[in-house]
């Protein structure tokens, strides 16, 4: 097939980065926005793109694919209509607000052979990708705990809380590094600017294998912090986005008369190379247009992530009352 073309419906907050990063990549046909400043925005960063205010000139058009980055509660409805029109989808995350219209979108994708992926930005960083790729290898050993800090002060949002905003990113990382869903969540937090809108929340994840997690998220934080910790077996990697530095250290317990003691290193420095993630997150959307192969954030690992934020929710507006994945679903 020629290189693939496509559309992205939404030149906003985020919109306009994909815009940009599809363009860069040489992909993008048309930009379909309603506000002036919008549409203003989509001019100054592509040039050559048709600029479009009606939907229906991307679903009738000839693009391949579209891409929405648009309010989350209009993901499923917009999502299902490219699905219909013959079109591969990538859409921002979430997949959708409600796992049986995920589950929808899924099927309905398979249905008429179309691409579906969904925007888990972080999957795509080279960091990210590293330590996935040392925990696959054995380097670690057996995954024991991780744990993902991704504080900031700002952007505080009012349409969606903090654990739908930040922690699909955390949710996503985390299931691909151990490799199976949760047996059983739990997620406390606190309102603090907008009534029923959580802005700091601390989540958990008890797994089969026996490994667990937290998560905790934060946009009412005096410095930003995003931090990943992977403790297994053998050693133990850590990522600090700040300081965009990648350490691998020794597991080493000594035992003595008192009992085990640790024995604390200064660790690896592991060098990770790799270009912004949100362009390798859009060459990954082109790749599976031209191949026909399911990129890593698939639909498929959509729902699983819509999945666990849903129990995660769940146990938010019960105060922390753990819930049972298999029960919920």
């Amino acid at each position: 097939m020629n290189e693939p073309k496509v559309a992205v419906v939404g030149c906003g907050y985020w919109g306009k980065n994909l815009v940009r990063n599809f363009e860069r990549a040489g992909a993008l046909a048309q930009v379909c926005e309603l506000t002036p400043q919008g549409q203003k925005t989509a001019r100054e960063l592509a040039p050559n793109a048709e600029i479009v205010t009606d939907l229906d000139a991307v679903l009738g058009g000839d693009v391949d694919g579209v891409v929405f980055a648009t309010p989350a509660e209009t993901h499923y409805t917009l999502a299902r209509q490219a699905l219909l029109a013959g079109k591969d989808v990538f859409v921002e995350k979430p997949l959708a607000l409600d796992h049986a219209d995920a589950e929808d979108l899924v099927k309905l994708a398979t249905e008429k052979g179309r691409m579906l992926m969904v925007g888990h930005v972080l999957e795509y960083h080279p960091a990210v990708r590293k330590i996935v790729g040392l925990a696959r290898e054995g380097q670690l050993g057996k995954i024991q705990y991780v744990y993902s800090n991704r504080l900031n002060l700002g952007k505080v949002r009012t349409e969606e809380n903090i654990l739908w905003s930040f922690a699909p990113h955390d949710v996503a990382i985390i299931l691909r590094l151990v490799g199976e869903m949760p047996l059983q969540v739990t997620a406390v937090g606190g309102n603090y600017i907008t009534a029923n809108i959580a802005d700091a929340t601390v989540s958990t994840m008890l797994f089969g294998s026996g490994a667990r997690a937290h998560i905790y998220v934060s946009w009412l934080h005096p410095f930003k912090e995003q931090r990943l910790v992977v403790t297994g077996s053998e050693r133990m990697a850590t990522y600090d986005d700040v300081s965009k530095e990648l350490m691998l250290h020794e597991k080493w317990v000594q035992q003595s008369d008192a009992g085990p003691v640790s024995v604390k290193g200064e660790g690896t420095r592991i060098e990770f190379d790799g270009d912004e993630p949100l362009f390798e997150e859009c060459k990954a959307f082109l790749d599976a247009i031209r191949t026909r192969r399911a990129a890593l954030t698939d639909g498929v690992s959509g729902l699983r992530t819509l999945k666990v934020l849903q129990a995660m929710q769940r146990s938010l507006m019960t105060s922390g009352e753990p819930v049972t994945l298999h029960r919920m679903f």
